[in-house]
């Protein structure tokens, strides 16, 4: 316990020292909320832009740290050859990604409650109607999407190729999941498409969970089917 805890706060220190990973993901979603909240006009229906934005950015949050700097460090890892030295240890795949989760989704949690701050401060968020569904919307979110992270970073080689594959993989996927355009905003064909995206789901549930509305069974177990696939082939697939 006490080594994985060590490992756990090394990583932390790592990425926060990293000025690219720290921007991403603490100031660009910030920055991003400025720019959407600046008009103050509601949604289509009356909500609160501010009541949206800040659950969808959170997922956005999620998204930048599990597909895009989760995958590259890995790879980095293994390009400068860590992972062969860490062949020698005792340490197992499930250990290392277990780290690596924890450390990634601490930034996220950070990155998450700026938002919830600027919201409050700033844009008077309203407060979630059921807090437990937010909750567990963003745990099941950041399960989910750091699957698909850590099955890009089992199998790339370098870190400026995983950085490549997880940009190309998060940036459609934020638009056309209703992590940065609001779903309210989008035609009924892009809300199709995005419904098939795995961010869907996260972005659906943790919404609910704010305004006050069901969360759906369906979603939820979608997200943890999408972590339980992505996650087992992951260890299966990992390159040392």
């Amino acid at each position: 316990m006490k080594g994985i805890t060590q490992v756990i706060a090394v990583e932390l220190k790592l990425i926060i020292r990293d000025p690219m990973s720290a921007f991403f993901a603490l100031a660009f979603p910030t920055i991003m909320i400025w720019v959407k909240l600046r008009s103050g006009k509601p949604l289509p229906g009356g909500l609160p832009s501010v009541d949206a934005n800040v659950p969808m950015l959170s997922i956005f949050v999620i998204g930048l740290a599990t597909l895009v700097i989760l995958p590259a460090t890995l790879a980095q890892y293994r390009e400068r050859r860590v992972l062969k030295r860490l062949l020698a240890t005792p340490a197992s795949p499930g250990m290392l990604f277990g780290a690596q989760w924890i450390a990634h989704m601490l930034m996220a949690l950070l990155g998450t409650a700026l938002l919830i701050a600027i919201g409050a401060i700033g844009y008077d968020l309203s407060a979630p109607a059921d807090p437990g569904v937010v909750v567990l919307a963003w745990v099941l979110g950041a399960l989910s999407l750091s699957g698909i992270g850590f099955l890009l970073g089992a199998i790339v080689p370098s870190g400026r190729t995983a950085t490549v594959l997880g940009l190309s993989v998060f940036f459609p996927m934020v638009f056309i999941s209703g992590a940065v355009i609001p779903r309210e905003s989008m035609s009924g064909s892009m809300r199709a498409i995005g419904d098939m995206l795995p961010m869907a789901p996260a972005v659906q549930t943790i919404r609910n969970g704010w305004e006050g509305h069901a969360a759906s069974p369906v979603a939820m177990l979608a997200m943890v089917g999408i972590c339980l696939v992505t996650a087992g082939v992951a260890v299966k697939a990992f390159r040392w």
